[in-house]
């Protein structure tokens, strides 16, 4: 049976009773108050579905409250669909496909989507490798910057990487541990200052680092007990034993792939939540032993305290 026939994707009512016990493992927590005790369901034919009551407070909630989902009109069953859709895609799923599969507006599919992405952002601090362990970097270009700022140090004069321009492109920044996690930043210009602080900033500096020969990453074999190597591109060296930076590229490969073939576009300002649902994907994926049932219940893990509006969306 297809996992998108279960209840829970078509029945209202088990729709919330599937995320009350996904965010509610121990029972009805009140949003207002904190409160565990003295919370009852409300009853009557006038009464939404999921409403409950905490006598501590007074006051009513469901379990949207604090969540993506607070204040929206769309049912849960319909954003239950749309969970899985996203996880389940490896290069992601547009709004224009919502849009249509799920029978909503294009807007609404869209801000959905963006909320979505946000419950995805794991806000993880903890730093990627550690003793014994590789971590590749690598910055990749992707998109017109809508503000570019020209180096002060090129004039005008297009940097290339491979042959071609990166002038007046956003900047993406990669970091992955081998067999491990990805971490993936948007940077305003990848330049040796900004590029260096996230490197040290993410990585365990027990780890050994693997780049290509790009001068953004000079001298930061000293910060690394593991040192820093280094294959030449340029010279067609790709691998050397097991130094190389294949494995961000691969992710690189996927983001771009999704980023050109499904989403087309996206602005600047939102770059950040689209590198968090590429992130999200590959860090619980199917190699590490998550499908993509397990995949969109972790999305629903990370719904609380992620409120976000559309006013809020479309502000720079």
């Amino acid at each position: 049976m297809s996992i998108l026939s279960e209840k829970h994707f078509h029945d209202e009512k088990e729709a919330y009773k599937f995320v009350e016990r996904r965010l509610w493992a121990n029972g009805p927590i009140c949003p207002h108050c904190g409160g565990i005790e003295r919370i009852s369901p409300m009853k009557g034919k006038s009464t939404r579905i999921g409403v409950y009551k905490c006598y501590q407070c007074r006051k009513p909630f469901t379990v949207k409250v604090g969540t993506i989902f607070e204040s929206s009109h769309i049912k849960m069953h319909l954003w239950l669909q749309a969970i899985f859709l996203m996880a389940s895609s490896k290069k992601g799923i547009s709004s224009n496909q919502l849009h249509r599969t799920l029978g909503v507006t294009l807007k609404t599919a869209w801000f959905m989507s963006h909320r979505i992405r946000e419950a995805m952002r794991d806000g993880k601090l903890g730093p990627l490798g550690g003793k014994g362990k590789v971590v590749e970097a690598d910055e990749t270009y992707f998109g017109k910057q809508e503000n570019p700022q020209p180096s002060k140090y090129r004039k005008g004069r297009p940097y290339t990487r491979g042959g071609v321009g990166t002038a007046g492109k956003r900047a993406i920044l990669g970091l992955v541990e081998r067999r491990g996690e990805v971490r993936s930043f948007h940077v305003a210009q990848a330049n040796k200052e900004n590029v260096s602080k996230l490197v040290t900033n993410n990585i365990h500096r027990e780890s050994a680092l693997h780049t290509d020969e790009s001068n953004l990453y000079w001298g930061m074999g000293a910060h690394f007990e593991g040192g820093h190597e280094t294959v030449k591109h340029t010279a067609k060296e790709y691998v050397r034993g097991d130094v190389h930076s294949n494995t961000i590229e691969s992710y690189f490969s996927i983001f771009k792939r999704g980023m050109r073939g499904t989403y087309q576009h996206c602005a600047e300002k939102h770059l950040h939540r689209y590198l968090a649902e590429f992130d999200f994907r590959h860090n619980r994926r199917i190699a590490l032993g998550i499908g993509d049932e397990s995949r969109a219940n972790r999305i629903l893990d990370g719904v609380i305290g992620k409120r976000l509006t559309y006013e809020t969306t479309l502000a720079r």
